[in-house]
C-alpha cells in the first residue's frame, strides 16, 4: 500500500461539519453505483461558505478535487453521522485529511469506508498552512513535511486503524484477514 503522498493542501477551519463536507440534498447518491459515487466527490465541501472559502474544494465543472490532502482545526466532520461525507471526500480524490482533531462517528466512518486516512495532528497545521502549499504525508513515520520550508510537524500514528483503511475499509479487511468469507 502506499505509504508517501504529496499533493497540495485544501485548509478548512474548526467544526467543519458533515452538512458543509456533502449537502444532504446529496445523500439520496448511491455511493455503491459507479457513476453515483463518481458525482459525490464533485459535491464535496460545497456546503463552505464562499466567503470564508472563496477557492473551492472541487472546481466547477469537475468531479476531482486538485487537493488531495484536506487540513483542518479542531472538530473535523461533526454534526450528523453520515458516511457520505468520507465517502464524498474520497471520491474527489481525497486520501488524507489531517486535522487538530475528528468527531468521533466521522474518524469511524473514515476507517469503515476506507475511503480515507484521518490524521490527527500536534500542531494546528490550519493556522500554518495555506490552501495550495504543496505537504508530504508519511503514515509510516506519521510526519508532515513541508518542502518549501523544510519543517516537520506529527501526527498520531494511526495503529489498527491503518491496515483497515489499507484494505479499503472494515469489510475488506475482514475478508482479507478470515473474520468473514471472502
Amino acid at each position: 500500500m502506499q505509504s508517501v503522498f504529496t499533493g497540495p493542501v485544501y485548509v478548512v477551519r474548526d467544526n467543519i461539519d458533515t452538512d458543509q463536507i456533502i449537502s444532504a440534498q446529496y445523500l439520496n447518491l448511491v455511493p455503491t453505483i459507479a457513476e453515483e459515487y463518481e458525482k459525490l466527490g464533485s459535491f464535496a465541501l460545497a456546503g463552505l461558505p464562499e466567503s470564508l472559502y472563496p477557492i473551492r474544494y472541487v472546481k466547477e465543472g469537475q468531479l476531482d478535487s486538485d487537493y488531495p490532502i484536506v487540513v483542518g482545526g479542531r472538530n473535523f466532520g461533526c454534526g450528523s453521522s453520515r458516511e457520505h461525507a468520507p465517502i464524498a471526500l474520497g471520491s474527489a480524490k481525497s486520501r488524507i485529511i489531517l486535522a487538530e482533531s475528528f468527531a468521533r462517528i466521522f474518524f469511524r466512518n473514515c476507517v469503515a469506508t476506507g475511503e480515507l486516512y484521518p490524521c490527527e495532528c500536534a500542531d494546528r497545521l490550519c493556522d500554518i498552512l495555506k490552501t495550495g502549499y504543496v505537504v508530504t504525508v508519511d503514515l509510516n513515520n506519521a510526519t508532515v513535511t513541508v518542502p518549501a520550508t523544510g519543517k516537520v510537524y506529527s501526527f498520531k500514528p494511526l495503529g489498527d486503524v491503518r491496515p483497515v483503511v489499507d484494505a479499503g475499509g472494515l469489510f475488506n479487511y475482514a475478508r482479507q484477514t478470515g473474520m468473514m468469507p471472502a
